[in-house]
């Protein structure tokens, strides 16, 4: 059986709620019986799931980090059951799909904050290349604070190949760029479509950006020039969300 560790309060809870029987083991702080960790021992007895009182340095270990919070899971890697196509095959008729494509991310915090952004906006996957992306891991769990776990992140091995495809089931393909002339406040985002970011600094590559239907920039009336890729994710993902609610 593959396994694989959770650590923070947020990462752990969701996969106790959504998997519970994926979840063999909990870690807390031996030390620690404030409020919420009392809550959280409750919730997990009441699931239960096997605990042990654990030190801080014994944390550390199992986590990688010192920002485990006091509580750390070793639990069963679930099967990757989505693709692509089993995404958006799976969406209501009426729903337009909403994707989010991330193109050179390899900071594990940006791709846990993009996650966290994309399940907030109710973003229906998150796409990004096999060999230019940092994979799912315990620091992208924590910082995603449950979203790793209801997000669909899936890795291709073409993106422009990808990208492709999703313009064959008429999703514009929308791209961003500091240069693009237009702006995003200008577009209409209420159809299907995927919002194509790049790192911050490299931006997008040039074969993903050749692919995209249109380029489109954030307007910055401030000093600086771009924004890290989970601000302008946040940015771009929930201006979708105001027009779609808006109708």
């Amino acid at each position: 059986m593959s396994t694989k560790v959770l650590f923070g309060f947020h990462a752990v809870t969701v996969r106790l709620k959504t998997a519970p029987g994926s979840v063999i083991e909990i870690h807390v702080d031996a030390t620690r019986r404030d409020a919420r960790m009392r809550q959280f021992v409750a919730r997990v007895q009441e699931a239960g799931v096997k605990l042990v009182d654990s030190s801080d340095d014994h944390l550390i270990r199992l986590a990688g980090s010192p920002r485990h919070q006091g509580v750390v899971a070793r639990v069963a890697a679930l099967p990757q059951q989505h693709s692509l196509d089993t995404v958006l095959d799976a969406l209501d008729p009426a729903t337009p799909p909403l994707l989010l494509v991330l193109d050179g991310v390899t900071d594990p915090h940006n791709l846990g904050a993009c996650l966290r952004v994309a399940d907030g906006a109710g973003a229906h996957a998150v796409l990004a290349p096999k060999d230019h992306a940092v994979g799912l891991n315990a620091t992208v769990a924590k910082v995603a604070s449950g979203a790793a776990e209801t997000v669909p992140y899936l890795m291709v091995t073409n993106l422009a190949r990808s990208l492709t495809e999703l313009k064959e089931r008429d999703i514009r393909v929308i791209g961003f760029s500091d240069d693009a002339p237009a702006s995003l406040f200008d577009a209409d985002l209420r159809g299907p479509v995927a919002l194509v970011l790049g790192a911050e600094g490299a931006g997008m590559r040039q074969l993903t950006r050749k692919t995209c239907d249109q380029l489109l920039r954030i307007p910055m009336a401030g000093a600086v020039e771009s924004l890290n890729v989970s601000v302008a994710s946040a940015v771009c993902l929930f201006e979708a969300l105001r027009q779609r609610l808006q109708g």
